[in-house]
């Protein structure tokens, strides 16, 4: 795996703690959201269909820098829209890691070349360029022809400048097994620290639903990945070797939504990142407030093909901790791509999904508006003398 024994180190130390505390939440990586703006308009993206008045907001340095204290996670993820659209982005990675923080600054890099100099290098920094698979591949993801070879410029020019760049790639059921594999070596070659890998959210508002993947499918693309490069072993994964086991069908997980929990310009959203069906003024009422148990595979009709990082890493880190020898054999061997694979999750009992986007973006509109009203001068107000 492609962790830094620092990382390691000091999240291994947080975990240890909340273990030994005996609290059974904790949030495990802050997914903070400054913006939905974004610079491109992918086809399996439910993050950008908003009103421009709502695209329009950004968190501020103080709503951001206040939210990662709030939460107190090791590490944040800075997505978006695209983070680098926001004019305080420099001064917002480098608070967080004067707090030693590690920043994961997500971006699909058409800015990053224009913007490097503003950031400095630091091993609490790191670039994560979107990258969906090859040049072809990728551009068909994104719908914009060329944007694979800005993003390995901006990797190249970032990794000469010395800074930890990783690649955040998500697969949809048209990947192909040999190709992806192919582009995982060719990445390596380009000198990336590490590679962070899931299958694709079905976003109930993406433009594109055909290409979603079941969790069936998942299992068994994921199996034919990885046997194609040591069980992974190949690979620089930036990733638990539990929840690669999980991808492959090896594990039975049920999702940690607290584990990264989301602040975005509309509040904490709940119950996670992926899936916002209300939202809370404050990480504590997030934390405490939220109905954990009506979400999760097995348990809500919208999470029921769901196996995305942001819901289960910490569940195979968690799990990390109750079976270390269980992770360090998957770690040293591979993940195994063969044999029986473990029981999923039942679906029979599942809710069904309720649609709540549009009386929460009624809401925030509402919001904004009767803030613009009080901020405009009363009309026929008389000017000075």
């Amino acid at each position: 795996m492609a962790i830094p024994l620092l990382q390691k180190t000091l999240v291994g130390a947080y975990v240890l703690r909340k273990h030994l505390a005996g609290q059974k939440r904790y949030p495990l990586a802050l997914m903070l959201e400054p913006l939905f703006r974004c610079n491109l308009a992918c086809s399996g993206c439910g993050k950008i269909d908003y009103p421009d008045e709502i695209l329009d907001q950004r968190l501020s340095l103080e709503d951001c820098l206040g939210a990662v204290d709030e939460c107190g996670a090791p590490v944040v993820s800075i997505a978006g829209g695209e983070p680098l659209l926001h004019r305080d982005m420099p001064a917002i990675a480098a608070g967080i890691v004067a707090r030693r923080k590690f920043v994961y600054l997500c971006t699909n890099a058409l800015l990053m070349e224009k913007k490097l100099d503003q950031y400095r290098p630091s091993p609490f920094f790191v670039w994560s360029v979107h990258l969906d698979g090859d040049e072809e591949t990728h551009d068909r993801a994104v719908s914009q022809r060329g944007v694979y070879k800005r993003a390995v410029a901006a990797i190249r020019r970032a990794k000469q400048a010395g800074f930890r760049v990783n690649i955040n790639c998500t697969l949809f059921n048209d990947a192909e097994p040999e190709r992806v594999a192919a582009f995982f070596d060719a990445v390596g070659e380009l000198g990336v620290d590490g590679i962070t890998v899931s299958p694709g959210y079905a976003y109930e508002r993406a433009p594109e639903q055909q290409h979603f993947l079941n969790r069936n499918a998942t299992r068994q693309l994921f199996r034919d990945i990885l046997a194609r490069g040591e069980g992974g072993r190949r690979w620089p994964f930036s990733q638990s070797s539990l929840f690669l086991d999980f991808l492959a069908g090896n594990q039975t997980y049920h999702c940690t939504p607290w584990g990264n929990p989301a602040r975005t310009v509309f509040g904490w959203q709940r119950p996670c990142y992926l899936l916002g069906e209300g939202y809370a003024p404050t990480f504590k009422a997030l934390m405490e407030e939220t109905d954990w148990d009506a979400y999760g595979t097995g348990r809500y009709e919208k999470c029921a093909n769901c196996m995305v990082h942001s819901g289960y890493e910490a569940s195979a880190v968690a799990d990390t901790f109750v079976h270390p020898l269980s992770a360090a054999r998957v770690a040293l061997k591979g993940v195994a791509t063969s044999g029986p694979m473990a029981p999923d999750i039942a679906l029979e009992g599942q809710r069904p999904a309720q649609y709540v986007h549009a009386r929460h973006v009624a809401i925030k509109l509402e919001e904004i508006r009767g803030r613009k009203a009080a901020q405009a001068p009363a009309a026929g107000t008389a000017g000075p003398a």
